[in-house]
């Protein structure tokens, strides 16, 4: 007969094994029943007809577990939790207890210490519905870049504009698809053309050129943010200049299509705005300094995984390339050379020099290079001219030369002509 304390599954139990012991089910059968091994079997067996039915119990049913930490452990743990961690998830606070405080405790048990504590909710599985296929990492590091940008208070309210309001600052990274690691991240005003340039220059400059670019089809270049600098030319200048080192656009259809920069910045909105906090991280300046120095190599120690196959793909600037690069990495755009040899871009007039390293002629188009240093530059025949600033516009000149080349011009120049200026000005 079986103990009145025991529960549905325990008084099964005996009963299968009390058929066994009075011969009404051969071992086998109540070790398929009881999804044991025979020799298990006959160890409950031998139990019971010393024990009784409550052999079945478990010896350490209703007792604190052999390995269980003592209560005051615990309470410290929890109380340095309440107090510093309040907010951290539970594997992330486990790992400060242990890097910090020296607590060394699994991330399970501290889930349920907070759990019971109410530190800490459990979360339900999302329904996801759309069934979406996997896709296999890249083989190679550097054969595939993850990019986008995440605007986020990012310094909580550290870091403030002029009215105490705190500011959402864009985060840049991208992630190698083959290995995981955060290969680059900074921190920039907003996701316009100028940063993300900057980012792709540093980029090749530090690793090379990666073979080709997984990026959002719209957002990346086209923000619906307050604080972002809306470009709609951006994506035809980010095109153009990656055609120029010849690395590859892919253009993805959802956020799920590069899950992996999308589950980055998940993880990076909790890990990387606690540890700015402990580490006392204020402003974007200093932030750029502590994920290159400190967080991004600790961060790739953890998370990276080892490539199908070893060795890095990325190829290496051209000569020409190096040569070119603050020119590959401009904003570009068209002018029409006036009658004058003037060039209006911007609202700001500029005045071609009488003598260029190609000849140029009025109404003709010249290429206007932006710079990251925010210089001008009017590149014609892959030359560039020279030319100085005029503080405003120009007068007309009634009878302006054909063309400029590379020697003076029999044309005399006005005297209020910027050209006598500048000879004046050299005299």
């Amino acid at each position: 007969m079986t103990g009145s304390k025991l529960n549905a599954k325990e008084q099964e139990k005996a009963s299968i094994l009390q058929s066994a012991i009075m011969g009404k089910i051969t071992n086998a059968q109540a070790a398929k029943q009881l999804r044991l091994s025979v020799r298990q079997v006959k160890r409950a067996k031998a139990r019971i007809r010393k024990d009784g039915a409550d052999a079945v119990v478990h010896k350490l049913k209703g007792r604190t577990s052999n390995h269980a930490f003592p209560q005051d452990t615990k309470t410290k743990a929890l109380e340095v939790i309440s107090n510093e961690y309040a907010d951290f998830k539970p594997s992330f606070a486990q790992e400060k207890l242990q890097a910090i405080h020296d607590m060394q405790m699994t991330s399970q048990t501290i889930r349920v210490w907070m759990t019971e504590a109410g530190i800490w909710k459990t979360r339900k599985q999302k329904n996801i519905g759309t069934h979406r296929s996997w896709r296999s990492r890249k083989e190679y590091f550097g054969e595939m870049e993850q990019f986008d940008g995440s605007y986020h208070l990012w310094f909580e309210n550290r870091f403030v504009d002029q009215f105490g309001s705190p500011i959402e600052v864009c985060l840049l990274a991208c992630v190698d698809d083959a290995t995981g690691k955060i290969t680059k991240a900074t921190f920039a005003a907003n996701e316009g053309v100028h940063a993300v340039f900057t980012f792709w220059k540093e980029y090749v400059e530090e690793w090379g050129k990666t073979l080709s670019i997984y990026l959002d089809k719209f957002s990346t270049y086209k923000i619906n943010h307050k604080a972002a600098v809306d470009n709609t030319d951006l994506m035809t200048q980010f095109g153009r200049a990656m055609q120029d080192v010849n690395i590859y656009l892919i253009s993805a259809n959802s956020p799920q299509a590069k899950g992996r920069i999308e589950r980055l910045f998940g993880t990076l909105q909790d890990r990387l705005v606690k540890e700015m906090r402990l580490a006392q991280i204020n402003t974007p300046k200093d932030g750029n300094k502590f994920l290159k120095e400190v967080f991004i190599p600790k961060f790739n120690d953890k998370f990276a995984v080892t490539p199908a196959k070893t060795g890095s793909v990325h190829n290496s600037l051209t000569p020409t390339e190096k040569k070119n690069i603050d020119r590959i990495f401009s904003i570009q755009s068209i002018r029409i050379i006036n009658n004058d040899f003037t060039i209006q871009f911007k609202n700001n007039w500029y005045q071609l020099a009488e003598i260029q390293p190609t000849t140029v002629r009025a109404k003709g188009e010249v290429l206007v290079e932006e710079w990251l240093d925010k210089s001008i530059h009017f590149s014609l025949r892959e030359k560039y001219l020279n030319y100085t600033d005029l503080p405003e516009r120009p007068k007309k000149v009634n009878k302006p030369p054909l063309i400029l080349t590379r020697h003076r011009l029999n044309w005399k120049p006005p005297i209020d002509h910027p050209w006598r200026k500048t000879y004046e000005a050299k005299k």
